[in-house]
């Protein structure tokens, strides 16, 4: 599915992450290993740094380890 620019501008304008950041994550999501420790790690950072939300090394291993472990609720929420 192609995307045109004016779908990320709209992105963009509501979220300030840019066009870039946000193609990067979708390929870091698609060709990355999720059971990868450092993949994760990664993509957690890049999530942290869009939302502009600090992510402590406590909810890191955290969020890891419920991935790792299969253990993903249906509502993430609840994960906190």
């Amino acid at each position: 599915m192609e995307f045109k620019d004016s779908f990320f501008e709209k992105v963009e304008k509501k979220t300030k992450v840019d066009k870039k950041t946000i193609l990067s994550l979708a390929d870091k999501l698609q060709k990355g290993n999720m059971k990868d420790k450092n993949t994760l790690k990664e993509v957690i950072d890049t999530l942290s740094k869009m939302t502009g939300k600090n992510v402590s090394k406590e909810q890191e291993d955290k969020i890891i380890s419920t991935i790792l472990e299969d253990k993903v609720p249906d509502d993430v929420s609840k994960m906190f």
